[in-house]
């Protein structure tokens, strides 16, 4: 958890956009986990790290670790920079795709009411 003292632009070293466009939907993901990676990160980081175990939105991370989704967004680019998480790409990388866009409608369609 993250201490109240601590203001959110000095997680993110006063930094408030992130390299990547990451939508709040965005899933990410780490791809080989390593135990050492993990043990040298700022706690917070520390914390996206081991919740991207398992694939989790960009929403989700600064709602269970109670961080403002801009400083999420920006620790998360660091992370991918560095090549310790994956980001999944979105629907929104394929908006030009046809194919891709009517696999999405049809997966969408067959979802229970």
């Amino acid at each position: 958890m993250r201490s109240k003292r601590i203001r959110p632009y000095a997680l993110t070293g006063g930094r408030t956009k992130s390299r990547y466009d990451l939508l709040v939907e965005t899933l990410i993901s780490v791809p080989q986990y390593d135990p050492s990676l993990s043990d040298s990160l700022m706690p917070e980081s520390r914390q996206l790290y081991e919740r991207a175990r398992t694939r989790v939105s960009i929403a989700e991370l600064s709602v269970l670790l109670n961080v403002p989704l801009g400083v999420v967004r920006v620790l998360v680019s660091d992370l991918a920079a560095q090549g310790a998480i994956y980001i999944h790409p979105t629907a929104h990388a394929y908006q030009h795709d046809r194919n891709v866009l009517e696999r999405i409608l049809d997966g969408l369609k067959r979802l229970p009411v």
